[in-house]
C-alpha cells in the first residue's frame, strides 16, 4: 500500500510540475519537479527512502527511456555526425570516468578507486532529452543538437555499461584490465547483435499481424511499449547489455516500413502520444525522486563528522568542474577537427571567401556543446541501482560510503542543470519568432475558414436537419471564440462598440415588453439571461456591474428557477409540460425575432443618416441580425423535433469538417495560409473525422 500511495504521489507531482512549467516557462521542467521532490519530502513526516532493485530500476525506467530516444532520433543527422557523437558518447565517458574516479579517490581515499570509477562512468551519459526543455527562448545550434541527441542515446549504454563493471570490481574485490576489456567488448557487441536481432523480429511480427488483417491498433502499440523491456530481459541472460540492445532495437524499430494507410497513420498518432506521456511520466518521476532524496542524502553525508560540510560542497564544485573541463577540451578538440575539415572542403571545391581562422565562434561551439549535455535522468537512475551492499557472500557489509556518492551524484545533477537552464541562453543565440501580427493574421484566417463552413452548413441545411446544423454550428461558434480568447483577437473597437450599443438596444426593448406584458416574465427574463450571457463574451468574461443590473440578474435567476421548478414537478404529474414547455420555446423565439427586427430598424437609420458610426460597421452588423431574423423565422420547431433530428448530428459534423478541410486547402493555394499552418489545421481535422469515427 506503501509503494501505491509513493507511486501516486509521484505522478501526482510530475502532473503539478507540467502546470507550473506553463506559468513559469524560463526555468526548465527538471529543476521544477526536483523542487516539487524536496517540497515533498520537506513536507512528509517520515523520510522516504527509495531501495528498488537495480536490475528492476534499470528496466523499469532506463530501458523505456532509451527506447524512446532510439526511436525518435534523426538517423541522417546521426550518420552525418557520428565521429563527433562516437568520440563523445564513448572516448570522453571513458576519459570522464577515469578522471574522475582517480582525482575523487586521491582527495577521499576511503572511497574505493572501483567505487569511484562507479560515480565517473555514472556521470558519463548526458540528458539531452531534457535540454529540449531547458530554454524555450535559446536556439542551440543545429550541428551542436544533433551531436547532442546522438551522444546522450549512446553515451547513455556506455556509461550504464562502465557502470556495471566498476560496481562488479567493487563488490567482487577484483579487476582485471585485459578481462574487463574482453567482457566490455562481448557485451557491447553482443548488445548490438542481439538488439538488431530482437528488433528485426518486432517488426517481423507487428507486419505479418498486420498482413493477415489484424488492424488492431491497440495490440501495436502495446507491443511497442513491451518492446523494451522484452529486449531487455532477454539479452541479459545472454551476457550481452540489454542497455545497448535496447538502444539498436529502437532505431531498427523506427527503420520499419510503414504502409501508407489510416490504419497505420492511427497507429502512429496514438505511439507517438502514448510514448510522450510514457517518457514525460518516466522522467519527472526520476527527477522528483532526486528532490525527494536530496534533504535525505544531505542529512545523512552532513552528519558523518568525517568530512566538514564545507568540504562537500566544494567537493560537488570539483567533481562538476572537472566533469565540464575534460567535456570542454574535448569539444574543444572535436571543434578543432571540424574546422579543419571544412577549411580544407572549402579550399579544394575553390571557395577561398570561407576559409576562416579557428575563434570565438568555434570557442562558443564548444563552450554551448559542453554546458548544454547536463547530467539528468539516467544518471540519477544509475546511482540509485547501486547495490546496498558491497559484497556478494557473507559478512554482507554496506557499501562504501554510497550514501556520499549518491549525494555527490545529485549535487553534479543540480549543478550541471542549473548551468544549462540560466548559462547557456547567455551564450546561445535567441530563438527567432515570427511577429505576433503575423500570428494573428494566420489566426484571423483560421476563423474565416470556420465561419465560411457556418455559413455553408446553414446555406445546405434541411428542415429534418435543422436541430443537428444548429449543434454543429454552435461548435463551431465555440472554436472561433476559444481562437479568440486564446490570442485576444476582438474586432475593430467602432465594430466592438456598435455591438454592444446592439446589446443595450435588445435589453430596453425586453424590458418594457416584459413591463407592458407583451411577453410573459419567464420567457423575458430567459432571452435576457441570454443577452447577458452574449455581453460578457463581448467583454472576454468581465461583467460591469451596476445596482440595475444586478436586480436584473436576480430577477432572471428567479424567474429561471421558479420556471424550472414548475416544469419538473408539473412533468412529473401530468404531460401539461410538454406543451408548456413547447409555447415557452416558441414565445422566446418570438421574442428574439422581435428584438432583433427593433435593432435592425434601429440599424437602418444609422447606415442612412448617421455621420458618426462607419458605414461599413452598420452595415455588417446589419446584416448579422438580418441573417438571424431569417434563420429564426425559417427555423420554426416542431413538436418533437429535437428527438427525430439528433441522430444526424454526426453526419452534419462529417459534412463540416469536410467542409473544413475544403475551405483550408483553398486558403492555402490563395497563400494566405503558410504550408506549415496548413498542414496542422488539415493533422487537426484529420484527428476530430477519426475521434467521429472512433479510430482513435
Amino acid at each position: 500500500m506503501e509503494a501505491l500511495v509513493l507511486s501516486l504521489l509521484l505522478l501526482a507531482a510530475v502532473l503539478l510540475s507540467s502546470v507550473i512549467d506553463q506559468i513559469v516557462p524560463k526555468v526548465s521542467s527538471p529543476l521544477i519537479q526536483i523542487g516539487i521532490g524536496v517540497a515533498i519530502a520537506l513536507v512528509a513526516q517520515e523520510q522516504i527512502s527509495v531501495t528498488l532493485d537495480p536490475e528492476l530500476f534499470l528496466v523499469l525506467f532506463i530501458a523505456p527511456l532509451l527506447f524512446k530516444e532510439a526511436k525518435e532520433a534523426n538517423k541522417a543527422a546521426l550518420w552525418k555526425n557520428r565521429n563527433a557523437m562516437l568520440s563523445l558518447a564513448i572516448g570522453l565517458v571513458v576519459i570522464s570516468t577515469l578522471v574522475v574516479g582517480f582525482v575523487l579517490n586521491l582527495l577521499v581515499p576511503s572511497i574505493p578507486l572501483a567505487a569511484a570509477f562507479a560515480l565517473g562512468a555514472a556521470l558519463g551519459p548526458t540528458d539531452a532529452v531534457s535540454v529540449a526543455s531547458l530554454s524555450k527562448e535559446t536556439e542551440i545550434p543545429e550541428r551542436q543538437k544533433s551531436i547532442l541527441a546522438g551522444e546522450s542515446l549512446i553515451n547513455d549504454a556506455s556509461g550504464i555499461v562502465s557502470f556495471q563493471f566498476a560496481i562488479a570490481a567493487a563488490v567482487t574485490g577484483t579487476f582485471s584490465l585485459f578481462e574487463a576489456a574482453g567482457d566490455f567488448a562481448v557485451s557491447f557487441f553482443g548488445g548490438i547483435v542481439a538488439g538488431a536481432i530482437l528488433g528485426y523480429l518486432g517488426n517481423l511480427i507487428m507486419r505479418k499481424v498486420r498482413d493477415i488483417g489484424l488492424e488492431n491498433t491497440t495490440f501495436h502499440v502495446l507491443f511497442e511499449v513491451f518492446m523494451p523491456f522484452i529486449v531487455y530481459l532477454a539479452a541479459e541472460p545472454l551476457h550481452a547489455s540489454g542497455i545497448i540492445a535496447v538502444v539498436v532495437a529502437g532505431l531498427i524499430n523506427s527503420l520499419s516500413t510503414t504502409t501508407m494507410a489510416p490504419s497505420a497513420s492511427r497507429m502512429n498518432i496514438v505511439s507517438t502520444s502514448v510514448w510522450r506521456v510514457i517518457s514525460f511520466a518516466l522522467n519527472g518521476i526520476v527527477f522528483v525522486l532526486l528532490g525527494t532524496q536530496l534533504p535525505r542524502a544531505m542529512e545523512t553525508t552532513w552528519e558523518d563528522l568525517s568530512f566538514s560540510n564545507d568540504f562537500l560542497l566544494l567537493l560537488v564544485v570539483i567533481i562538476t568542474a572537472l566533469v565540464l573541463g575534460v567535456r570542454f577540451m574535448w569539444c574543444l578538440g572535436m571543434e578543432a577537427v571540424h574546422h579543419r575539415s571544412e577549411n580544407k572542403a572549402a579550399q579544394e571545391a575553390g571557395n577561398l571567401e570561407n576559409v576562416r581562422p579557428f575563434g570565438v565562434q568555434d570557442i562558443k561551439a564548444a563552450l554551448i556543446t559542453t554546458l548544454a549535455g547536463p547530467k539528468g535522468t539516467i544518471t540519477l537512475a544509475v546511482m540509485f541501482s547501486m547495490p546496498l551492499y558491497g559484497s556478494v557472500e557473507p559478512p554482507f557489509v554496506p557499501f562504501p560510503s554510497r550514501d556520499l556518492l549518491i549525494f555527490l551524484a545529485c549535487g553534479v545533477i543540480v549543478f550541471t542543470l542549473l548551468l544549462a537552464t540560466f548559462v547557456v541562453p547567455i551564450i546561445a543565440p535567441r530563438k527567432e519568432r515570427k511577429p505576433v501580427i503575423d500570428v494573428k493574421a494566420e489566426a484571423k484566417t483560421q476563423i474565416e475558414i470556420l465561419r465560411n463552413v457556418i455559413e455553408e452548413l446553414t446555406a445546405r441545411q434541411q428542415p429534418e436537419t435543422r436541430f443537428a446544423t444548429r449543434y454543429v454550428v454552435r461548435s463551431y461558434n465555440e472554436r472561433i471564440q476559444d481562437i479568440k480568447n486564446r490570442l485576444d483577437i476582438g474586432d475593430d473597437e467602432g465594430y466592438q462598440a456598435l455591438r454592444h450599443e446592439a446589446l443595450t438596444w435588445e435589453q430596453e426593448f425586453v424590458q418594457e415588453a416584459i413591463r407592458t406584458g407583451k411577453v410573459s416574465a419567464d420567457a423575458g427574463y430567459q432571452y435576457l439571461n441570454r443577452l447577458n450571457h452574449r455581453e460578457k463574451l463581448l467583454r472576454h468574461g468581465s461583467s460591469v456591474w451596476t445596482p440595475q443590473g444586478i436586480l436584473l440578474r436576480l430577477r432572471t435567476v428567479f424567474h429561471a428557477v421558479t420556471f424550472a421548478i414548475f416544469f419538473t414537478l408539473s412533468r412529473a404529474f401530468s404531460d401539461v409540460a410538454e406543451v408548456r414547455l413547447l409555447e415557452h420555446s416558441n414565445e422566446v423565439r418570438e421574442l428574439q425575432i422581435a428584438s432583433g427586427e427593433h435593432v435592425i430598424a434601429r440599424l437602418r437609420k444609422i447606415v442612412l443618416n448617421s455621420n458618426e458610426v462607419a458605414t461599413e460597421d452598420a452595415s455588417s452588423l446589419l446584416l448579422e441580425y438580418l441573417r438571424n431574423v431569417a434563420s429564426l423565422r425559417a427555423n420554426r420547431p416542431a413538436i418533437g423535433a429535437i428527438t427525430r433530428n439528433s441522430a444526424g448530428t454526426d453526419e452534419i459534423r462529417r459534412l463540416g469538417l469536410q467542409l473544413e478541410l475544403e475551405q483550408i486547402q483553398s486558403m492555402y493555394e490563395e497563400e494566405r495560409l503558410s504550408r506549415a499552418t496548413a498542414k496542422r489545421l488539415r493533422d487537426s481535422v484529420h484527428l476530430m473525422q477519426m475521434d467521429l469515427e472512433n479510430n482513435i
